[in-house]
């Protein structure tokens, strides 16, 4: 049995259509949760995971935002 197949006009035109279509993100924030983010990204009580998850955190943005060379974006 051959492994490779030909993908079938209609399948060719769906998958152009669906690459031409703009792309959109996921709903934002509710104002309750982008509030209850800034309370708690300023909480200087956070607890041990927390507080090491959240240096972690702004470590790698800065990392990230930073980047040179291969893979840069």
């Amino acid at each position: 049995m051959d492994d490779h197949t030909e993908p079938s006009a209609a399948t060719e035109a769906a998958e152009e259509q669906a690459f031409n279509r703009a792309h959109q993100a996921g709903r934002g924030p509710s104002d309750d949760e982008a509030e209850a983010a800034e309370r708690a990204a300023q909480d200087p009580a956070l607890s041990g995971d927390q507080a090491e998850v959240a240096e972690h955190y702004r470590e790698m943005t800065e990392r990230g935002a930073n980047q040179e060379g291969e893979g840069k974006i």
